[in-house]
């Protein structure tokens, strides 16, 4: 791309008071208003004095900016430019916000995630956010992620597993095969917090909602999660909560005495890394495989705490000659277990395994927070912190409506936020008013005009006809 002019024939100046610079802030706050979250947010949050007043209208701004790219409170100055007061009621400054996060405590944090809950049942109705057949199950993913801080005044902050100084932000999440993953539940720990600190409470609330979402499903949902979540707590209560568990084990001394009670004509090969298949024949060729045997998980509790069912095996050959002492006549493998309460007959050994490394579908969710509001956590306060975590969800469960709104079966359907961002919101606007209506005018030749056409005339009575 080349410059037509010269440097010396080009000017710029910030002059006009009728440009936005977000004109997809106005379908997204609709969308936002039509789930209630201004209304939840207003009617359920308590925060005391004069800073917590017109909570809805606080909350909104600052989902806002954080749609708009925010990253700190200090972003929240994106807000307040050109004819964003012309669009939008009360443009809240950066320091009023910020007084605004610190006033919570531990309770108005977990009012905020009741709300969060509601306003993403309700944006059900606008949106198929759990696309599933009637026989699919809903797969629930449960992991924890360090955010890394930086400075020693962050409430908090420590060392958690990664070995980076961070503070600890806990996420349930639930997808189908045709849809990408929504947010179900948080929570902001301490850096130095186990993982299963908490997570039964997580997994309860987080089933809790799904049923209010998908409660025409008859299929039990699936929950995944890594060997750290692998205690009857957090097993037991999604089993009570009506899900089936895929959990991976660690490898204890019940776990390999049942690993080497396998028969060697059990084991069955795997599309995995490294697997191909002859051309020839048509048949696998794979060094991974697996099998399963019959498992009792947490045997040394008492007998109606106990759990029956499957644990499902895949091993690979362990080719790391450090771990070998002397060259052995026969391979020796690497076994990665986990523990299922699904049924063999409607998912079989292959299927279960396959179903289960998909977990890392929430790795992507991860990153993708990171990539936008999380890049950041803005406050020294702790509270101020797990509200900010809290609405960078409601932003990306927002997000996720959106894009399936504008392009149900096309690419903004799974896109991530920071696409969602640039095709959707970001988008320059010159506002006219004329008649009692303002009318956004928008670039010429937009490449994503017709998904933007889709969110607006949802979100919006349908525009007049121009007049001829």
């Amino acid at each position: 791309m080349q410059f037509k002019h010269a440097p010396a024939a080009v000017s710029a100046m910030f002059d006009d008071p009728n440009l936005v610079s977000a004109a997809g802030l106005v379908p997204m706050l609709r969308l936002a208003r039509s789930a209630g979250l201004d209304e939840l947010a207003q009617s359920r949050l308590s925060v005391p004095t004069d800073k917590g007043a017109n909570a809805g209208g606080k909350v909104m701004a600052l989902v806002a900016g954080m749609l708009a790219g925010a990253d700190s409170i200090a972003d929240m100055n994106v807000l307040r430019h050109g004819g964003m007061g012309r669009l939008f009621d009360r443009m809240y400054a950066p320091s009023t916000l910020g007084s605004f996060l610190r006033e919570f405590r531990f309770g108005h944090v977990r009012q905020l995630d009741a709300v969060a809950s509601r306003t993403l049942v309700n944006l059900t109705q606008s949106a198929p956010l759990l696309q599933a057949s009637n026989d699919e199950r809903v797969m629930v993913d449960l992991d924890d992620t360090i955010i890394e801080v930086h400075g020693y005044q962050k409430q908090g902050a420590s060392f958690g597993y990664s070995g980076v100084r961070g503070l600890n932000a806990l996420l349930a999440t639930a997808s189908t095969s045709a849809s990408a993953p929504v947010v179900l539940g948080q929570r902001l720990r301490q850096g130095k917090t186990g993982s299963p600190k908490g997570a039964a409470r997580i997994v309860g609330d987080a089933l809790a909602t799904l049923r209010r979402m998908h409660s025409a499903s008859s299929v039990r949902p699936l929950l995944r999660a890594d060997s750290a979540f692998y205690g009857h707590a957090t097993v037991g209560t999604a089993i009570k909560a009506g899900a089936d568990v895929s959990v991976t084990v660690r490898m204890d001394p019940a776990v390999k005495t049942a690993i080497a009670s396998i028969p060697d004509d059990a084991w069955e090969m795997i599309e995995y890394t490294d697997s191909i298949r002859d051309e020839a024949t048509g048949q696998l060729i794979s060094k991974a495989e697996v099998a399963e045997v019959a498992f009792t998980a947490f045997r040394s509790r008492r007998k109606a705490e106990r759990v029956e069912g499957r644990l499902v095996v895949r091993r690979i050959p362990d080719l790391n000659p450090n771990k070998v002492e002397q060259p052995t006549l026969f391979d020796t493998y690497r076994h990665h277990a986990f523990f299922t309460t699904t049924d063999k007959t409607t998912m079989g050994t292959v299927a279960a395994d396959k179903t289960h490394r998909a977990h890392a579908i929430i790795e992507q969710v991860h990153a993708d927070l990171k990539g936008g509001p999380l890049a950041h956590l803005p406050s020294g306060v702790f509270t101020a912190n797990s509200v900010w975590l809290v609405l960078a969800v409601i932003a990306f469960n927002l997000t996720r409506a959106a894009g399936l709104i504008a392009d149900q079966v096309g690419r903004l359907a799974r896109a991530t936020t920071a696409t969602i961002r640039r095709t959707l919101i970001s988008v320059p606007a010159r506002l006219a008013r004329s008649a009692r209506r303002i009318t956004l005018h928008l670039p010429e030749a937009w490449p994503w005009q017709s998904a933007f056409d889709r969110l607006f005339t949802a979100t919006h009575a349908p525009p007049p006809a121009a007049a001829s």
